[in-house]
């Protein structure tokens, strides 16, 4: 495995390695204040053998010190030596604890003897290490200098101090420098750990590359994470669709990736393209309500006609989402208390978007949902406009799965970071059970930045993503007198603009008004899919407008 793919683990979990990095450093700093500090110090002495009044006897005291100096250091770590450093200062600790607290040594190819010795103080190190000195050339002059009938004398071998030990300005022990950088060291390790674990356990969705491999079925759109939705406000800008004006940067992202669905959506299948969708997700709370109502706005503002059914007859959202008036709705069109043109409510400017809202909340929604009128209500609308549906969940309840089989085909939507792949496997195969087609996967709430981001330009376009610039006010004529006064200012009259062609205009208007045929005028009878088409444009040379129709179809009755 390359090191790039450890990329992707570091940029989704560095925040919680810098975390563990930091805790050790920090913990490795406490530890270190809360331990004893411990003083040490040093003192040594040189081993001397023979009389030295002469070169040849020099040289044999010489061998002969370096011949016994190993036997020696043993001496020194002995409980004599121990003893004589207790008493000589007053100690009330047991000479095995003493011998710990010492290290004797020789250097190689010298007769030196170092003692190194440790305190809690600094007064306490030096001074034990010079009585454990002294203690080791006691042992020696008693050894030396006893023979075999136990009478005393000047031995032949001898230690002579030579430096006093210092008095230690700093503590050896504990390293605090050395303790964090251990500590250091020993979070990133486990931070790293923690985060291929996580890694290797997280089973949620991030990118659409592990989706597409996962189950074999396109991604065909990845919609932005937007913190500004709230309850009352969940709709994107979209030229000709909405009745928003302001235009920040979350709208652009949000609504650039609904033209890329709206797009991918026409290439699915050029020869025969999907009519009737329906939009669901595996669980409750992956947005599919919020993308769907985006999704049907999108799709208007590509100048065709959109119809969004709410099918979510247990959790209706569409009319909040829209701010429509609730009350008749799908449930009445099925039941046959209302026929679809009295139900459908258009919305925003173009004209080419209507909404059908859920109505009254049925005790059996999914044999509603599944029954033949609905199969023929979708049928009649898609002959007319593009139907998206939006439906529940496919886990929890069987709605979506049973619509599904009645249309085109489903929209799946996951939620990045919240979707796991085995929810979403789940989902897919209730769909396959109810022989449902899977349209393709939309990602949704996919981050802009770190892993899993699914928008390689980042939408760093800046400032020709902005807002509108405000428009500005018609220019006034300000016409002078003969007298050089200036006269009241009036409005210049502005050309007006030309109305859009009647082919133009949306042909599931015609759904709006009673059944034809109608008389047009006195050369023409239509019917209400006609009276929308090229050839209605009637005399004024501009598209009528709805009541105008009404008004003409009146007349003609």
């Amino acid at each position: 495995m390359e090191f790039r793919s450890f990329l992707p683990i570091l940029r989704a979990h560095w925040i919680a390695i810098i975390v563990f990095v930091l805790v050790g450093g920090a913990g490795a700093f406490g530890w270190s204040l809360l331990q004893p500090k411990v003083y040490s110090a040093d003192s040594s002495g040189y081993l001397s053998a023979g009389d030295n009044s002469d070169t040849g006897n020099a040289l044999v005291g010489d061998n002969l010190a370096q011949s016994k100096v190993k036997s020696y250091i043993d001496i020194g770590t002995s409980r004599a030596v121990a003893q004589y450093a207790i008493d000589e200062l007053g100690l009330k600790v047991a000479p095995e604890q003493l011998v710990t607290r010492t290290t004797v040594s020789n250097p190689n190819g010298t007769v030196l003897i170092k003692v190194s010795a440790t305190g809690s103080t600094p007064t306490a190190a030096r001074d034990l290490a010079e009585a454990w000195l002294r203690g080791i050339a006691q042992q020696i002059k008693t050894i030396e200098g006893t023979d075999a009938s136990g009478a005393t004398s000047t031995g032949v071998v001898q230690l002579i101090p030579l430096d006093s030990a210092v008095l230690p300005t700093s503590p050896t022990s504990p390293n605090t420098r050395l303790a964090i950088v251990i500590g250091l060291i020993a979070g990133l390790v486990v931070g790293l750990a923690y985060a291929a674990l996580r890694h290797a356990l997280d089973r949620r969705i991030r990118t659409s590359d592990a989706v597409e491999r996962e189950f074999g079925i396109s991604v065909i759109g990845s919609v932005p994470i937007d913190r500004r939705f709230t309850d009352s406000e969940r709709l994107v800008s979209m030229d000709g669709a909405t009745d928003y004006s302001q235009r920040d940067d979350d709208d652009v992202a949000v609504a650039e990736a609904l033209r890329e669905i709206r797009t991918n959506l026409q290439f699915m299948d050029v020869d025969s393209p999907p009519r009737v969708m329906v939009v669901t997700s595996p669980l409750p709370g992956d947005g599919k309500s919020t993308l769907v109502a985006n999704l049907a706005i999108a799709l208007a503002a590509g100048h065709q006609p959109v119809v969004l059914i709410d099918a979510d007859l247990r959790r209706p959202t569409v009319s909040k989402t829209f701010n429509l008036v609730d009350g008749a709705g799908l449930t009445d069109v099925l039941a046959g208390r209302s026929a679809v043109e009295d139900v459908l409510q258009p919305w925003g400017n173009s004209g080419r978007l209507f909404i059908l809202t859920a109505g009254k909340i049925p005790p059996n929604p999914s044999e509603l949902l599944g029954s033949e009128r609905m199969h023929t209500l979708l049928k009649d609308l898609s002959e007319q406009a593009i139907v998206l549906i939006d439906a529940p969940p496919l886990i929890p309840v069987t709605d979506a799965a049973i619509l599904s089989h009645n249309t085109d085909g489903a929209l799946v939507v996951a939620g990045v970071g919240k979707t796991t792949f085995e929810g979403l496997s789940k989902a897919l195969q209730n769909l396959k059970r109810a022989n449902g087609r899977p349209l393709g996967i939309i990602l949704n709430r996919m981050p802009r930045r770190g892993v899993g981001s699914g928008y390689g330009y980042g939408y760093g376009y800046g400032a020709t993503y902005r807002s509108r610039p405000p428009q500005q006010e018609p220019d006034t004529e300000i016409p002078e007198d003969p007298a050089g006064q200036l006269t009241s200012v009036q409005p210049a009259v502005m050309a007006p603009e030309p109305s859009p062609s009647v082919s133009e205009m949306s042909d599931f208007d015609a759904l709006l008004l009673p059944d034809g045929p109608y008389e047009l005028d006195d050369q023409e009878v239509a019917t209400p899919s006609s009276l929308f088409s090229d050839e209605a444009v009637v005399g004024t040379g501009r598209t009528p407008t709805r009541r105008e129709m009404r008004e003409r179809l009146r007349k003609s009755t």
